[in-house]
């Protein structure tokens, strides 16, 4: 029986401070690095049960952007921008992996994972969607004054409509345990928890036109939560790659589908690092 990669810790430097790295490699890597984006307002915890998977023939980094997860804060909104998060996972390869590596981002991760493209193209081989989320510009009104803050108070508000959304959108075998860890990872930015919402919502027209313009291969994975339809307008947009449904996989299928869904990225990065 094959013994997979240990996930490990650690921190590197970027503009505002630390930078929190969750890290999974082989003993002998043969393939280019992976670096995997995350959703917000979550964190790299996301992808930690499929992280060691993933790492089987190459090492795996997973970053949490900064103000997410254990990751230092900026100093205002203002500051935090899809631009930023590419540019803090750029901190985390030069500092852990250097060199070309494919890049997997989920939801919001996937805006960063595109961003993270566009700022240095060379040094991609890749990219791999979990969603496209190509909101029209209504669409991001609505979703922009859905996830306003809720101010604190000392009725639990806030936190009773972070447990009722996690429950929302719960997916096919998402475990109470997993949901409540799900929304352990959205109480962690504090009254900031909404900062990484708008910057994805700020930077949508961006992310179609970007991602039209991109000539890596691009896989967009695209299961079954609240993105399914909206990813399908990606069709009209790649240049050189494919979406793909998955009809039984919803939110949490990282952790309950994790070796199927490893299997799929990893086939994918693959034949793109042998044709590029």
């Amino acid at each position: 029986m094959t013994t997979l990669p240990r996930v490990r810790r650690t921190f590197v430097d970027g503009s505002y401070g630390q930078l929190h790295c969750r890290i999974a490699a082989p003993a002998e890597p043969t393939k280019a690095p992976l670096v995997c984006l995350h959703m917000s307002p979550k964190s790299s915890r996301s992808f930690h049960d499929i992280l060691p998977e993933l790492a089987r023939n190459r090492i795996v980094i997973a970053p949490d952007y900064p103000g997410h997860g254990e990751s230092d804060k900026p100093p205002a909104d203002p500051h935090v921008t899809i631009g930023d998060f590419a540019t803090s996972a750029w901190h985390c390869v030069d500092a852990l992996c250097p060199g070309k590596v494919h890049m997997l981002g989920y939801h919001t991760g996937a805006m960063v994972a595109v961003e993270a493209a566009t700022q240095r193209p060379e040094h991609v081989i890749s990219v791999v969607n979990i969603s496209a989320p190509l909101f029209t510009t209504a669409e991001l009104k609505t979703l922009d004054d859905y996830f306003q803050p809720i101010p604190i108070d000392e009725s639990g508000q806030r936190f009773r409509t972070m447990w009722d959304r996690v429950l929302e959108h719960r997916g096919p075998g998402m475990t109470l345990q997993m949901a409540a860890d799900s929304f352990a990872e959205n109480l962690r930015g504090g009254d900031d928890y909404e900062w990484g919402h708008r910057a994805a919502f700020a930077y949508g027209t961006t992310y179609r036109d970007r991602l039209a313009l991109l000539r890596h291969p691009v896989f967009v994975m695209n299961p079954n939560d609240d993105c399914y339809q909206v990813s399908k307008r990606a069709d009209e947009l790649l240049q050189n790659g494919l979406r793909r449904d998955y009809d039984d996989w919803g939110h949490g299928f990282l952790s309950v589908h994790a070796a199927e869904a490893a299997t799929e990225i990893r086939t994918f990065i693959d034949e793109a690092e042998t044709n590029g």
